[in-house]
């Protein structure tokens, strides 16, 4: 994240500090409380995991900083339906299983039929997904993430 907003369009956002929550619930929402405390004019809260995601969330509304705290990270759908439903959390991302699942197929099938040796470089036809490329080490992006929203969010919390 912090060569992320070096970037031109985040020329107006600052990390004013960065806390662990070590995917333990009730330290997340501690730091996330306690940023909110430290810093009045906090703009917003990025997690990247969805037990801190969801921690920021309970600890905003319950500092009543809906609206003036943003928040966004990864997510389970099921667990923060009621947060982006009601404005608390506007919009959140995780890896959309199905996504992978598909995506996971088309490499599989390439691997097994030789398509594909798996060397860096090597490229994966993966259907809607578009292509896939092999990096070092044969490590893949299967694809970006996915975006979950008010418009969205129902229908994936009653998968995951």
């Amino acid at each position: 994240m912090k060569k992320e907003v070096t970037k031109p369009e985040y020329k107006d956002m600052q990390i004013v500090e960065v806390v662990y929550g070590d995917d333990a619930s009730d330290k997340s929402y501690r730091e996330a409380v306690g940023l909110m405390q430290k810093y009045p004019d906090l703009a917003g809260i990025i997690s990247p995991t969805t037990i801190g995601v969801l921690a920021a969330a309970k600890a905003i509304e319950d500092e009543g900083k809906k609206g003036k705290v943003q928040l966004t990270g990864l997510g389970l759908p099921s667990e923060m339906k009621q947060y982006v439903e009601n404005g608390t959390c506007g919009q959140m991302a995780l890896w959309n299983p199905i996504d992978l699942g598909y995506t996971s197929t088309f490499i599989l099938e390439a691997l097994v039929t030789g398509k594909v040796a798996g060397n860096a470089g090597d490229v994966i036809s993966a259907g809607r997904m578009g292509n896939i490329t092999i990096g070092k080490d044969g490590v893949t992006i299967m694809g970006t993430p996915f975006v979950f929203n008010a418009s969205n969010i129902a229908a994936f919390a009653k998968m995951f």
